[in-house]
């Protein structure tokens, strides 16, 4: 950690930090993502006032200190996407340091993070995801690995998982009850309902399957028997997309896109589908009416008569 980091914030940090991953359960990631944010901001303080302060100096930043570090990230090319994540981690620690010992952090909690354009999920068509189900095992030398890569985007594109969920899953899972139990982002669990199609691809992947799949260890093995890499499902995603000439966007995290996109197309409940995604916040879940929208307007103006002139 920076030298313009004094021991007294440094120390703060890690108790923050920890109380991240103790209390909120954060992800390891977002953790990381979290302590490099606070590492450079803090740093920045240090070195813009000409040395170390003590901890309340931090929570009581003025606005033009704020400005300036801004100012600072975004000329050392820091996207505005980035730069609100980071802005996000300051306040969430200075928001916790000033509720610790009774300081006002308004300027820094009201502060407006920079507008950048979200990037909408990019789904598959309804055909395409069909595709990817019935077609990614074509190239697998065996007839295990074929029916594993199909039971995985299966559950993937059938379940809303991420691809994290879907390998974490062991055998003490199978044979997949009406309604998994998911322990999603923070630690959080959910429950999501299993289709028959999802539970005949593990099954027909558990009877194919040459390891000895015992409750405690993982369901979807690799080669050699030991837990399947997501890199193989990626690759394998891949491959069948060169073939289907899908867009390179068709990941396996597209399914998981599409599964929600389907979804809500067909009526569903935006609520509901939150809840099927485990998002903690409804306005996350929110981005696929955008993506629905916009499939709308595409259809709209390829297909009415004066949209096309």
């Amino acid at each position: 950690m920076s030298l313009a980091i004094s021991p007294a914030a440094r120390a703060a940090l890690e108790d923050w930090l920890t109380h991240l991953r103790a209390l909120d359960g954060r992800a390891d990631k977002t953790v990381i993502a979290y302590a490099a944010d606070l590492q450079g901001w803090l740093s920045f303080l240090g070195r813009h006032r000409g040395g170390t302060e003590g901890l309340q100096a931090l929570v009581e930043v003025p606005l033009t200190d704020l400005r300036s570090w801004m100012a600072h990230e975004r000329g050392r090319g820091v996207s505005a996407r980035s730069l609100a994540r980071s802005l996000s981690a300051v306040k969430g620690f200075t928001g916790w340091l000033a509720d610790r010992n009774g300081w006002d952090a308004t300027v820094i909690l009201q502060a407006r993070a920079p507008r950048f354009q979200k990037k909408l999920p990019r789904p598959l068509s309804v055909t395409g995801a069909a595709d990817v189900l019935d077609c990614i095992g074509d190239d697998a030398r065996e007839a295990w690995v074929a029916a594993r890569d199909g039971a995985v985007v299966t559950l993937l594109y059938g379940c809303g998982l991420r691809i994290s969920e879907a390998l974490g899953l062991l055998g003490a899972d199978h044979p997949l009850p009406d309604v998994l139990r998911i322990r999603g982002k923070g630690g959080k669990d959910r429950l999501v309902p299993v289709l028959p199609a999802a539970r005949a691809a593990v099954e027909r992947y558990v009877a194919l399957c040459p390891f000895d799949l015992v409750p405690d260890q993982a369901l979807f093995r690799g080669t050699r028997g030991g837990p399947l890499n997501p890199r193989l499902i990626a690759a394998a995603m891949e491959r069948v997309r060169n073939r289907l000439g899908l867009p390179a966007t068709a990941t396996p995290h597209a399914l998981r896109h599409s599964f929600a996109t389907h979804l809500l197309g067909a009526g569903g409940d935006l609520r509901a589908i939150q809840e099927l995604l485990g998002h903690a916040s409804l306005s996350t879940t929110q981005a696929y009416t955008a993506v629905d929208a916009a499939r709308l307007m595409e259809v709209y103006q390829n297909s009415h008569p004066r949209a096309r002139g």
